[in-house]
């Protein structure tokens, strides 16, 4: 499975939606992704990337687009 593959996935299972509604979804756009959803989100990319994020950056990830702008800093292309 390719990066982008993992990206969508960690997304689309955490949140229960469909890769089509995935490029313009912002934190809060969808009640699942509230505080608990995040929290939810950055464990499974955590884990399926194998990486540590900084409270920073999970703070700062605020958009499906704009996470994999912060990825890059831990080597993950997507």
């Amino acid at each position: 499975m390719s990066n982008v593959e993992k990206y969508q996935q960690a997304f689309t299972e955490t949140f229960g939606l469909g890769e089509d509604q995935l490029a313009d979804l912002k934190y809060q756009d969808v009640p699942e992704w509230d505080s608990v959803g995040h929290m939810n989100l950055m464990g499974a990319l955590e884990d399926v990337f194998d990486i540590e994020m900084d409270i920073d950056d999970i703070t700062d990830f605020s958009s499906f687009e704009h996470g994999k702008t912060i990825l890059k800093k831990y080597n993950v292309n997507v």
